[in-house]
């Protein structure tokens, strides 16, 4: 029997966990338009085959969305490894060589330190500009400080040249096709700003859009925005 799989549903998942809850499973979540992702995926092939074992997920995080949100998978690539249903260890980003160890580690039944669901790959400096907090100010003040940075802001997960969910791939997107100039900040840098901005808006998840300084919506109400021609009027006030 194959020790790699694409998951194609909650149940399938739950069925190949179930079979053996002794089993040290990896569940490596991606994305079809994320570029480092494809060298993830030919990694896990590639220890399929050395480690017959360990039983391999490939789970695509939008497609397989209830997944993803069960295990708190902010970017991708993204991967959890298990045993039987307990968390062992999780990486996030493309770190192949960290893939390979913990793999290694786990097959011959040594341990490593569980890690944090908010750890996270550093962000490299031509990403994104990374603001110096000034501990002397509040978080209210700093939100808003943020949201007025110029007419249009966009608080996203990533940067507009390299975001790191596909919410937020589409949106920048959809901005850019309207020739709209915005600002960005990377709500995975500061859990502060992104939590604290939870309750300002009173809208849970992200993107979150702002113009003029106030909250405008998600994804789903700028796409309508466009549609219906709000977006423009909103942006000529």
């Amino acid at each position: 029997m194959s020790n790699h799989h694409e998951v194609t549903s909650p149940s399938q998942f739950q069925q190949l966990l179930s079979t053996d809850l002794k089993r040290v499973s990896v569940l490596n979540f991606w994305a079809a338009w994320a570029e480092p992702c494809k060298q993830i995926n030919a990694v896990t092939i590639e220890l399929a085959k050395k480690y017959p074992s360990i039983l391999f997920l490939q789970i695509e995080a939008e497609t397989q969305a209830d997944i993803a949100e069960s295990f708190d998978i902010e970017s991708v690539p993204s991967l959890i490894l298990l045993r039987g249903h307990t968390l062992l260890q999780r990486i996030t980003g493309a770190d192949a060589p960290a893939l390979t160890s913990a793999v290694a580690k786990f097959a011959t039944g040594s341990s490593v330190n569980p890690q944090s669901k908010t750890d996270l790959p550093p962000v490299k400096a031509s990403d994104t500009v990374v603001e110096k907090e000034d501990p002397s100010e509040d978080l209210e003040s700093r939100m808003t400080r943020l949201m007025n940075q110029s007419q249009v802001v966009l608080f996203m997960k990533g940067s507009p040249d390299a975001p790191r969910c596909g919410f937020s791939r589409r949106i920048c997107g959809l901005l850019r096709d309207q020739k709209v100039e915005f600002t960005h900040f990377d709500i995975l840098s500061d859990e502060n700003v992104r939590q604290g901005l939870k309750k300002r808006n009173d809208w849970p998840t992200f993107p979150q859009l702002i113009i003029n300084g106030e909250f405008v919506g998600g994804l789903d109400i700028v796409q309508e925005m466009v549609e219906n021609g709000e977006l423009a009027e909103a942006l000529s006030v």
